[in-house]
């Protein structure tokens, strides 16, 4: 099979209709930080999400910044993060200058295990936040988090960055926490270049979000500020890509799922790869489709993905747990089960993101599958 064009991870898809917004604010001269592609799009993603209320700003980690600084999140408190995700879920709990305690994850999802965060509370009973992370498009399993945090009295901040238009039991991810963030980087299930968006469901948190994204400057007739401030806000010209994108992001999400669903029948009778188990209690909006390769297999996810970039194919590995980062080396990290490896550093070690670009054909997902099927077929006789 000779090798075709690259075929990437994923990138923007482009549906067409974002042009017509983007010429709007050129036309009208809105390109600043504000405008009606900015409220626009704040609506029209309240409107699809069921949040009342809601805050463009310009990335999502900008996002979780201002969310955890509206929960009181300061200097010296602890804040419960999931370890399995990427640093942006993490990296603004020092920027506020808290600690960060890492939680391992559960294997039914792959995100926060509700039985280390129990443990979790035991030796640390006042955590001010728990950052929650819908890994790869999944949402966590929100009864068990929630009751445990009701039951403390802490706040939760969902990380929905990745799971824009998935739902828990119903309802959509970003909804179910105190504050919500989704993100519209390059890469993400829909994209605005790059921005994100905090949500709420009290006016009161918007309000103050947007202020301090202003560079909290007050109302007053010159330029005053009582509180430090950031340039966080979304421009109106990004906001009107992000119209755009949002009128196909069901299209999107079928088209994620139909890739997952494609790989899982091109696997099934393939001993060596299993891909992301899919829990019970939602539906994912199927962002990236991941997999293991099983422990009795001797080949590794790198030996894989060599292979696999020679032949043009983009995959990437899953993201490296945080109590593994030498960046957060020292920070305290509560296991599944003490009496076995951390769940996602296992999944680290055998995991991949295969790829799940919404503008492969089934050409393209052929020759994925084509060539892991050759791959671990040559691997077991090479073993």
């Amino acid at each position: 099979m000779k090798n075709d064009k690259k075929i990437l991870l994923a990138t923007p898809h482009m549906s067409g209709l974002e042009m017509a917004y983007i010429r709007e604010a050129f036309d009208t001269n809105w390109i600043a930080p504000l405008g009606p592609n900015v409220t626009g799009f704040e609506q029209e993603l309240c409107a699809y999400t069921g949040a009342s209320y809601a805050d463009a700003l310009s990335s999502g980690t900008a996002a979780i910044h201002m969310g955890l600084m509206y929960l009181g999140v300061g200097k010296g408190d602890v804040v419960f993060c999931p370890s399995l995700t990427f640093s942006a879920s993490a990296n603004p709990i020092i920027y506020q200058g808290a600690t960060p305690v890492f939680i391992d994850s559960e294997r039914e999802s792959w995100n926060m295990s509700p039985q280390a965060l129990e443990k979790a509370f035991d030796k640390y009973p006042h955590p001010k936040a728990i950052v929650v992370v819908n890994l790869y498009g999944q949402s966590a399993d929100y009864d068990r988090i929630k009751a445990i945090a009701d039951a403390h009295g802490v706040p939760i901040l969902e990380d929905a960055a990745e799971s824009l238009g998935a739902t828990y039991k119903g309802k959509q991810t970003g909804t179910i926490g105190a504050v919500g963030i989704y993100s519209f980087n390059g890469n993400k299930i829909i994209t605005t270049s790059g921005g994100g968006m905090l949500v709420a469901n009290e006016k009161c948190v918007v309000d103050k979000v947007t202020f301090w994204a202003t560079q909290a400057k007050e109302n007053a007739p010159y330029y005053q500020h009582k509180e430090i401030g950031y340039n966080y806000r979304m421009s109106n010209v990004v906001a009107g890509i992000g119209r755009g994108q949002l009128k196909v992001l069901d299209q999107r999400i079928a088209k994620k799922k139909y890739i997952f669903e494609y790989y899982k029948e091109a696997f099934r009778d393939l001993d060596e790869l299993e891909m992301m188990p899919i829990a019970p209690y939602g539906e994912p909006n199927y962002w990236l489709s991941c997999a293991t390769i099983n422990p009795e297999c001797e080949v590794r996810p790198k030996a894989l993905l060599d292979y696999l970039a020679a032949k043009n194919i983009e995959g990437r590995a899953i993201w490296k747990p945080m109590h593994l980062q030498p960046v957060f080396k020292g920070s305290p990290f509560f296991n599944h089960n003490p009496e076995e490896p951390s769940v996602s550093e296992d999944i680290f070690s055998r995991g991949l993101c295969l790829p799940s670009d919404t503008k492969m054909t089934d050409a393209d997902l052929d020759r994925i599958a084509t060539r892991i099927n050759w791959f671990f077929g040559a691997a077991s006789s090479r073993y």
